[in-house]
């Protein structure tokens, strides 16, 4: 059988990872991430069929047809309004960056949040234009909706986003992407413990993959963490082996509403002093990896 014409790479870097070289020598890049999504779900209020059924405490629920759902909106309104903010006062209190991963209509809904972000010097990559499924999505009007959501980021945060994270991709993403041309990166991949370049669409794109099993999403799982002490194990035993491989990126991804509830906020606070208590470490934007990555290793 032929590998020639298989459009999956099976094989990346195989035994012989590259070494990052990351800045000062560190052994391993640390990237926060911090999903901003709230009221850029699926709602009624948004033109969509029915409600939310995605990642939340309402573990297993359905899309209510045709109708709101007050509980699964309530929940999301959680994540603005309070999860946000206890996110926020950790990581500028642990002097720790983040990348913040936002849908541009759920930022144009919260500008004190989006004035937070920047004063903090958070790097704010674009989620897409809205927290939905694009997989059925046509060609065009998902195009149309990468073109608005840079257009409307840019008008809310003052620049345009530099890094991509769509997450509930369509067969045509990565594409989109690389034919839009502005981004230095993208993170939808799950594929590598590194970044790597695809080459699949016609010029070498950097991807900075991202992770779904260190992720607090896996709280609204039914197979995920029920309850903090797991969460803080999983990402202490993964920085650990991590850290102790060295030439490694580990990537922790965040939401307002799961992670912002105060006995997760705990558990991330006891992670937080765990990498502190560590010497060679570099905890930076996602933005910081994909431009040193570009430098040491140039496509």
């Amino acid at each position: 059988m032929s590998t020639n014409t298989y459009p999956r790479d099976m094989i990346g870097y195989g035994r012989t990872p590259p070494d990052p070289k990351w800045p000062n020598g560190a052994r391993i890049a640390v990237q926060f991430v911090i999903n901003y999504e709230e009221g850029a779900e699926n709602s009624v209020l948004h033109g969509d069929a029915g409600s939310e059924a995605f990642l939340s405490e309402m573990v297993g629920t359905k899309s209510i047809v045709g109708a709101r759902c007050a509980q699964m909106e309530s929940l999301y309104e959680y994540g603005s309004r309070a999860g946000f903010w206890r996110l926020h006062r950790l990581f500028e209190k642990a002097g720790m960056t983040t990348t913040v991963f936002g849908v541009a209509k759920a930022l144009a809904r919260n500008p004190d949040a989006v004035a937070a972000m920047k004063e903090s010097g958070w790097e704010i990559a674009t989620h897409g234009l809205r927290w939905i499924d694009y997989q059925d999505f046509p060609e065009d009007v998902e195009r149309e909706h990468i073109r608005e959501a840079i257009a409307l980021h840019t008008e809310v945060v003052g620049e345009r986003p530099l890094g991509w994270y769509q997450g509930r991709t369509s067969p045509n993403t990565a594409r989109l992407v690389v034919e839009e041309g502005g981004f230095v990166y993208d993170a939808d991949s799950y594929a590598d413990d590194l970044p790597y370049y695809d080459r699949t669409h016609g010029k070498p794109q950097l991807i900075v993959p991202y992770t779904l099993d260190a992720n607090d999403m896996k709280f609204a799982a039914l197979n995920g963490f029920t309850e903090g002490e797991q969460f803080f194990r999983y990402l202490r035993d993964t920085f650990d082996m991590l850290y102790a491989e060295g030439g490694r990126m580990m990537s922790i991804g965040l939401h307002c509403r799961l992670a912002g509830k105060p006995a997760r906020a705990l558990a991330l606070q006891r992670f937080l002093e765990h990498v502190a208590s560590h010497e060679d470490v570099w905890v930076a934007s996602r933005l910081d990896i994909a431009r040193h990555w570009m430098s040491v290793h140039p496509a």
